[in-house]
């Protein structure tokens, strides 16, 4: 199981599963991370935090918290 926290930079990687519960699930959802999209990764922070990806077309900004409960390939 990799997670997008893993990815590297200049990847792309197509999302297979989120995992979390609730409201986090539903605000990653919201963002447009959902099963089956592909995701860029543009850039990651000097500390890691935050990682910088484009989704669906614009750029967007995760957590790590949040990049380890999305399952990519």
């Amino acid at each position: 199981m990799k997670t997008l926290r893993e990815a590297k930079i200049g990847e792309t990687v197509k999302v297979i599963k989120l995992h979390g519960e609730g409201a986090v699930k539903r605000r990653i959802m919201d963002m447009g991370v959902t099963k089956g999209v592909e995701i860029f990764i543009r850039k990651v922070a000097p500390l890691g935090d935050p990682i910088e990806v484009t989704v669906r077309g614009y750029e967007l900004s995760l957590r790590k918290a949040d990049a380890e409960m999305i399952e990519v390939e």
